[in-house]
């Protein structure tokens, strides 16, 4: 070895000492390792030392180092030479008897020449194992043979090539290639004065290089700090150079592996200097000998040579500059990079100077911007070995610290959470918990604490046992007071991972009243948050613990707190959340739900044959059944007070299933989410209701008998909406003990009940799981009969919460980078959109009101167009049909489009707006089933079925009637409210940015709101709602609901066509045009009309051009005629363009231009036209 002079000392001395200084070498890269020394050894020696220490090492890596100096070279035949018993002569040693003895997994380290024919015979005859073995297995199938191992996963490393010779400089050690593995910083070093000896200043020696202080373990010292410069370039060399698999499998699996490697790259430099070509299985793909981080280390030991002479003799030693110089070509990349480019080659540099205090604070900054360029940087970050690292110094107590290491590791877990068990077994959770209850950090590095605990503690069993001891509940609940939303909505997040499938969390979070602090989240004006905390709750009541009655009332305490709050959220990301949550009741209580099924069914046949069982009323009389197949939460009428037909009466479990139980209301709740206008919640309400009506759906109907009065449930029995009373003091679900002379005449016998649903008292409550079908033979053992309860649906909630962690956080959001593409088509659209309104300024400049006589577009709809809409900036109307929207550009004549608005039928398109018109466009359409639904690119040629942005039931309750409204709504964008109303008996405003409702408005009348006109600037609250008995209402939405009735305008002789609010010219003023042809002028602060225009009987329909001051009414008798504010008739539209123009169909929708001087009239003959107030029809199409 470098350190032995065999020379000074006798020929076993020598041995001796050779073998152990690399004994002792290798002990400095794997200490805890077992070594055993052969030296000249013989065949049998070497055959006991391999198989004895396979068999210790059992499936652990055994390294064979062959030093082969002043032995033959290896033969042709793959043999290596070794000693006779008497140490009398060579004999060959056949590398296929080392292969059996050495076994796998092992490494070989082959010193000597012509080493390269050593690598060759050893997986040629590994080939030959695997060839002898398929032979056999063919020839001989009924011979079992064990498959061989697989000696081609063995890792070779040997000093030469076939055919080369190993350098001889006495200069160098005749062991080059060993010394370049074992020792590689003093044999680079002394290499490196070798190859730069006349250049080197002062002159250097290489007896000073054998006495560099320090130690290799010190970075404090000079050869320390070699050591582990050399241990970043060499490892950035081979992150850089190999494949990601290859290198993750030589650089970071083992310690004594990827030492060797990383020496091995310095030998491959240092030997190729002497004409040899060091050999490597698995092969690295290309010579690194020539990599330019081989420039920056010998920099680096220059500036450390030049300084040796003066620390030789006391001088302090300057450190090197390295690592801050490679910070900076990370920064410089940073500010470049992206995923486009190659990745940064100083990455594992950056790793390795997280182990420095001094560097380690500017480390994690750049590494923290380098993983928040997006996943593809995480996972480079993860291949390089980040993952060791930053979990080491979760241990660290700094607080400057904290803040960079929490959002590393959100990062880190938004990608890849598969090192739970790592982060926990060491501890880190608890780091986490200290940054979330550190009310001293920003809210945003909480969050992200938050987000790692729970991506810690998700679908990790031995975790959550570790959380709980730790009290993660109760830190979780103790945030829940934070104001701002997202913090709140990761801790609740938290808490539904915690008790997920963890009874003893369950229970703790019993003790601490979780579920009820949980319960003003559902009301919270951030979605993200009331989903969160129905995800929460949900996963609290699907705990699989065993069932009992205390358990079984809090799961109904928060089956009605769900239902009454979350019913009628206008989110579809609450209504799916609340599906996935409702499931769990389902399949704890499926024998109760299966019999509120039946009955709901039987009730449903009941009515569709015309007998009526009862009348449902509440306390003042008025009956408030819905219609058939309506979806409103009253769809489902009530069932009597009985139990399901066939329950045995004395069972314990058997539960009267009262109307306004929670069974009922989950049951109704269910099944309108199956009807819901967002397709994903009505698939997943779907799924679930299709489990409990597959119990019944094939069985034969039962017969219906006359039921008492008696049956008629109580006037005062719960309803649905209304808060759950009347739990017993046993917490369990509202239950009544009816006597069975009472049940008597409720309850068919048991011949008229069908089969099957006698047995559906097994689906007790009180049972843990219910997989058991009600086939189930009574006597079968109920633990076998029990399984594990799975999902129906399955929440994707928390996934898709956790992709907001995965964007880039650091740097500016695309639309506020003013060098993106998006800020640039902002900038235009700002301009076009303000060139447009400056162009309505000079049209309206002309003398008189425009007359709108110039026909510019005419086209056929696909049906009998009900509405018509311009866009505001682009050429483009919209019309609607009863069942589709179509997309007209009129500036060309074509239609750009259609789409169906995917309503059920038979129900219509009853009301469509445009909103953000400006930017990007959102089309909301309502139909009369009270549902409304907001499409984006709904002027693309294409449109899919993500263009859906939302849906919701914005009434839900909508009345039958013959020639309703169905639903209309008025839009203010300053405050973004959505106020609905129409065959309904409220009028609801909507807060679409917390997608949820303000108020419920009643009108107090039996008649339908047949329009809705609010002030465009929405800051007074105030909007007008025209009835159809002819009634002008004005509302307050500021007001409380029986306030909010601020004026009655009572002056139209027949139903309120429109009402409109102008908002260029005229404030406080409002029109109101009926059937009857009168356009009344209001003042809002007024209680009569300021003026009344006459115009054509059988109005149809009305819009105002305030900017051009007029008025367009359409009527049924094909007429569409324009009349100026002062009440002069200025032209009448009668007859479509052209020679022997046909006269127009009866009106059903006439629209201005909000801006332009155009008009757009939709008849019943499907015809569309449009037209200008300018005379050249040139102009009016620009």
């Amino acid at each position: 070895m470098a350190e032995s002079n065999p020379a000074a000392l006798g020929t076993q001395k020598a041995v001796e000492a050779i073998g152990t200084a690399l004994q002792k070498q290798y002990e400095r890269w794997q200490p805890r390792a077992r070594y055993k020394q052969s030296l000249d050894p013989t065949i049998d020696d070497i055959k006991k030392l391999c198989i004895s220490l396979r068999k210790s090492s059992k499936d652990e890596r055994v390294l064979f180092h062959y030093n082969g100096h002043g032995v033959p070279k290896p033969t042709v035949n793959g043999e290596v030479w070794v000693f006779n018993k008497n140490y009398t002569q060579y004999i060959p040693l056949s590398v296929y008897d080392l292969q059996n003895w050495m076994g796998v997994p092992s490494l070989y380290v082959y010193d000597c020449s012509n080493a390269g024919i050593i690598v060759e015979s050893f997986l040629q005859f590994a080939n030959s194992h695997q060839e002898e073995y398929e032979y056999h297995r063919k020839n001989f199938p009924d011979d079992t043979k064990e498959p061989p191992q697989q000696y081609g996963t063995c890792i070779h490393l040997a000093a030469c090539a076939n055919g080369q010779e190993l350098p001889s400089n006495p200069l160098l050690p005749a062991d080059l290639f060993t010394s370049c593995l074992t020792t590689p910083i003093k044999t680079a070093l002394r290499w490196y004065t070798l190859q730069n000896k006349t250049r080197l200043l002062p002159e250097i020696t290489l007896e000073m290089i054998d006495k560099i202080p320090g130690q290799m373990n010190d970075r404090r010292t000079m050869l320390g700090e070699l050591n582990w410069i050399f241990t970043a370039v060499t490892d950035t060399i081979a992150w850089n150079s190999l494949p990601r698999d290859l290198f993750h499998r030589l650089f970071r699996q083992d310690l004594l592996v990827a030492s060797l490697f990383r020496n091995f790259l310095l030998a491959e430099r240092v030997m190729r200097s002497y004409k040899c070509s060091p050999i490597s299985y698995p092969n690295i793909p290309h010579s690194t000998a020539q990599h330019p981080m081989w420039d920056a280390w010998d920099f680096t030991l220059d500036a450390c040579l030049c300084q040796l002479p003066a620390v030789l003799e006391g001088a302090d030693y300057v450190y090197s500059t390295f690592f801050t110089e490679q910070l900076t070509a990370f920064q410089v990349w940073l500010t470049y990079g992206s995923e486009e480019r190659m990745p940064p080659e100083q990455l594992p540099i950056v790793l390795q100077v997280l182990l420095s205090q001094s560097h380690r604070l500017r480390a994690l900054d750049l590494l923290g911007r380098f993983v928040d360029l997006g996943p593809w940087a995480v996972n480079q970050a993860l291949s390089v070995g980040i993952f060791p690292y930053v979990l080491k110094l979760l241990q660290s107590s700094a607080r400057e610290l904290r803040p960079l290491l929490v959002f590393i590791w959100a990062k880190i877990l938004a990608v890849d959470d598969t090192c739970q068990s790592e982060i926990v077994r060491e501890g880190g959770h608890k780091y986490f918990l200290d940054i979330l209850t550190d009310s001293y950090l920003p809210v945003e590095h909480r969050t992200m604490a938050a987000f790692v605990i729970s991506k810690t503690f998700a679908e990790n069993a031995a975790g959550q046992e570790i959380g709980l001891k730790d009290n993660v509940i109760a830190i979780c609940l103790e945030q829940m007071a934070e104001p701002r939303g997202t913090l709140r909505q990761w801790v609740a997040i938290t808490l539904g991972v915690m008790w997920t499938k963890n009874a003893q969390a369950r229970w703790a979070a019993v003790r601490d009243s979780a579920y009820e602090k949980l319960f003003p989240l559902l009301h919270d004006p951030c979605p993200e948050i009331r989903a969160a905390a129905v995800f929460a709750l949900g996963t609290f009541v699907g705990n699989d613990a065993d069932r009992s009655d205390h358990a079984n009332a809090i799961d109904s305490v928060i089956g009605m707190q769900l239902t009454n709050s979350c019913c009628e959220d206008a989110s579809p990301l609450v209504r799916k959340e609340l599906v996935a949550a409702l499931q769990w009741l389902i399949l704890h209580f499926e024998g109760q739900f299966t019999s509120v099924a039946y009955q709901t069914e039987e009730e449903e046949r009941v009515r569709d044959s015309g007998i009526t069982i009862f009348s449902p009323k509440d306390n003042d009389g008025v009956d408030k059944r819905s219609p058939e197949n309506h979806m409103s939460f009253n769809h489902h009428k009530r069932a009597p007070s009985s139990t399901l037909p066939g329950l045995p009466q004395h069972q314990s479990t058997t539960t009267p299933l009262r109307h306004g139980t929670v069974f009922q209301n989950v049951w109704k709740v269910l099944l309108n989410c199956s009807r819901d206008p967002f397709p994903a919640v009505a698939k997943s309400a779907t799924s679930v209701t299709q489990r409990i009506r597959g119990k019944f759906a094939s069985l034969p109907v039962s017969p219906l008998i006359n039921r008492s009065d008696s049956d008629t449930p109580d006037r005062g029995s719960p309803k649905f909406g209304c808060t759950v009373t009347g739990l017993g003091d046993s917490g369990s679900p509202p239950t009544k003990t009816v006597p069975p002379s009472k049940l008597t005449n409720a309850i068919p016998k048991p011949a008229d009940v069908p089969a099957a649903l006698v047995n559906l008292h097994r689906f007790a409550r009180t049972r843990k799981l219910f997989d058991a079908g009600p086939n189930q033979d009574d006597d079968v053992d109920e633990d076998m009969a029990v399984k594990a309860t799975d999902a129906i649906v399955t929440s994707q909630f928390v996934k898709w919460c956790s992709k907001s962690f995965t964007l880039p956080m650091m740097k500016l959001r695309e639309e506020q980078d003013v060098s993106a593409n998006a800020h640039y088509q902002r900038e235009w659209k700002f301009m076009r959109n303000h060139a447009v309104r400056n162009s309505s300024l000079v049209d309206t400049e002309n003398a008189g009101p425009p007359r709108y006589e110039t026909q510019i577009f005419i086209n056929r709809n696909l049906e009998v167009p009900s509405h018509v809409l311009f866009d505001p900036l682009e050429p483009v109307i919209y019309v609607a049909d009863r069942n589709q929207i179509s997309v007209w550009n009129y500036e060309k004549s074509f239609r750009v489009g259609s789409f169906p608005n995917s309503h059920p039928r038979p129900y219509r398109i009853s009301d469509m707006t445009l909103i953000n018109a400006h930017d990007s466009p959102f089309l909301l359409v309502a139909a009369d089933d009270g549902s409304v639904r907001a499409w984006k690119n709904s002027s693309s040629t294409e449109k899919r079925s993500e263009d859906l942005v939302t849906a919701w039931q914005a009434l839900p309750e909508v009345l039958p009637t013959t020639r309703g409204s169905g639903v209309v709504f008025s839009w203010e964008p300053p405050t973004q409210h959505l106020i609905a109303a129409g065959d309904a008996k409220i009028i609801r405003v909507w807060n679409m940015t917390a997608e949820q409702k303000v108020i419920d408005i009643p009108t107090r009348l039996d008649c339908s709101v047949t329009t809705l006109s609010s002030e465009p600037t929405g800051s007074n609250g105030v909007f007008a709602a025209g009835y159809q008995d002819g009634s002008v209402r004005l509302y307050d939405r500021r007001c409380s609901a029986a306030d909010a009735q601020i004026m009655v305008f009572d002056g139209h002789a027949s139903a309120v066509v429109s009402t409109k609010m102008p908002d260029h010219v005229l404030h406080h003023k409002l029109y109101s045009g009926s059937v009857d042809g009168d356009v009344k002028l209001w003042d809002l602060r007024l209680p009569n009309s300021v003026s009344v225009i006459k115009t054509v009987s059988g109005m149809s329909t009305m819009d105002v051009h305030a900017r051009a001051e007029v008025i367009c009414c359409g009527s049924v008798n094909q007429t569409a005629n324009v009349y100026s504010f002062l009440g002069a008739q200025v032209s009448s539209i009668r007859h479509y363009d052209g020679f022997m123009g046909q006269r127009i169909g009866s009106v059903s929708s006439v629209a201005f231009h909000p801006f332009k001087m155009l008009l757009a009239v939709a008849c019943s003959d499907t015809y569309v036209s449009v037209y200008t107030g300018l005379t050249d029809k040139k102009s009016a199409r620009q």
